[in-house]
């Protein structure tokens, strides 16, 4: 009989739970949680009562973070999931893989080049595995495109056009949370652009040369709301009376694991899930347009709104035989800001609309069908995505969807160079910040 894998998961927040559920619930017979490791004591606890109520699993060791050596070295794990705040993944990324472990990271890889640098030069040194979770890939939606622009459906890709909408129930989350400063998430065109960057990577085969980028933080935010006649007193909005008629307020005390893993771990470290998205500091953009050359010619033309209200895409890829249209409305079942805390990063099963249309060049334009997805975040996308990281006999993938550090630091450098784009005002060149290999 195979040893079960073992798995130890660093970062115990919300998004940790998709990966603590598959490897104690579908995958228990060959994976195994081995620890957890946080800044929160109180958050590990929820989830190991979680384990017992829900799964029947005996409470797993828990380790404070300024012990994760001491976790791998006491409980021994083949593979570490890193969960933590973005701009930590690289400190548990490279201890984790000198310890000897395997790594899988949530998506971004890391927030700038030199933490990117270190990355690189740890697997190097150590000849580990990093695999970055870029969940979109698996969407039913987005790997029928993949599929379609092998097939030549258009030719070879000349051009990319780009939209992407946050709603004001999900993109108003970014700006309730850490993510609000730029310092601890590299701003949304590295934290949730590094999806759609990746997307676009994979989808026409090659990676960023040179990026432009305006942005700017034009809807949240205190001056913003001043501006537009609107003032707010409350800094966050659980126990607050008066923030019960703003429908940007998310009240922790209303939703279980909300209540569980934030608003009763406050007083572990002082992070407060909750703050008010018209308050201050915020440091990120809301409001972004980038324009990427890659290596192989193609034109990218990207915009990023986070307070749209609806969600979804659009994108059009133009090629030398044609062009093919992708429309997506995400379903993102919420109201006023409130449900699961999975919910507010990311929409709960299948989209809500998907559409494809393909136009030759000369001919007419047909639809494609797009296979059902499942229940599951992300469109559908992370219930085959968990397969493939924890079942012991993953089905065959001919899509390639599996992502490398090379993969996350292609996402993360268009986001990081549109970045210092913004900041300098002029064209950057990627390889001026970080040579990526050469596409394979």
């Amino acid at each position: 009989m195979n040893r079960k894998r073992r798995f130890a998961v660093v970062g115990a927040g919300g998004r940790a739970g998709m990966f603590i559920q598959a490897i104690t619930t579908t995958y228990r017979d060959s994976c195994e949680l081995a620890a957890l490791c946080d800044l929160s004591q109180t958050r590990m606890n929820w989830h190991n009562q979680q384990l017992q109520t829900q799964a029947g699993i005996a409470p797993v060791p828990t380790y404070q973070a300024d012990r994760f050596d001491a976790m791998i070295t006491d409980t021994h794990p083949d593979t570490v999931i890193v969960a933590t705040m973005d701009a930590t993944h690289h400190r548990y990324i490279n201890r984790a893989m000198e310890l000897g472990c395997n790594v899988i990271t949530e998506k971004p890889m890391t927030t700038d080049a030199e933490k990117a640098r270190s990355i690189f030069n740890t697997i190097e040194r150590t000849g580990k595995q990093l695999r970055v979770t870029f969940n979109y890939r698996y969407a039913p939606a987005f790997t029928k495109l993949r599929e379609l622009l092998i097939q030549g459906a258009v030719g070879r890709p000349l051009s990319v056009d780009f939209s992407w909408l946050l709603d004001t129930y999900h993109g108003a989350d970014y700006f309730r949370r850490w993510h609000r400063e730029k310092q601890n998430s590299g701003g949304l065109l590295v934290h949730k652009a590094t999806h759609h960057f990746d997307l676009v990577n994979w989808w026409i085969d090659s990676y960023p040369a040179e990026v432009f980028a305006f942005g700017g933080l034009l809807f949240y935010g205190k001056q913003n709301a001043a501006e537009r006649g609107e003032t707010y007193t409350y800094k966050r909005y659980t126990g607050v009376p008066e923030a019960h008629e703003d429908p940007f307020a998310l009240f922790l005390d209303q939703d279980a694991s909300l209540r569980g893993l934030y608003l009763e771990a406050e007083t572990d470290n002082g992070y407060i899930r909750d703050r008010n998205v018209f308050g201050e500091p915020i440091t990120i953009e809301d409001t972004m347009a980038v324009t990427a050359r890659y290596r192989n010619g193609v034109i990218l033309s990207y915009c990023l709104v986070a307070y749209s209200p609806w969600e979804g895409l659009n994108v059009a890829i133009t090629g030398t035989k044609g062009r093919v249209e992708l429309n997506v409305v995400e379903n993102v079942n919420l109201v006023s800001g409130q449900g699961e805390s999975h919910n507010l990063q990311a929409s709960k099963g299948p989209f809500k609309r998907a559409a494809i249309r393909v136009f030759p060049m000369f001919g007419e334009g047909y639809d494609v069908e797009i296979p059902p997805g499942e229940e599951g975040s992300h469109g559908g996308a992370d219930p085959i995505m968990l397969e493939q990281l924890f079942s012991l006999n993953p089905p065959p993938d001919p899509f390639n969807r599996a992502a490398s550090h090379v993969d996350g630091a292609a996402s993360i450098m268009l986001g990081i160079s549109a970045n210092r784009a913004m900041e300098l005002n002029q064209p950057v060149r990627i390889d001026d910040l970080f040579r990526l290999p050469e596409k394979f």
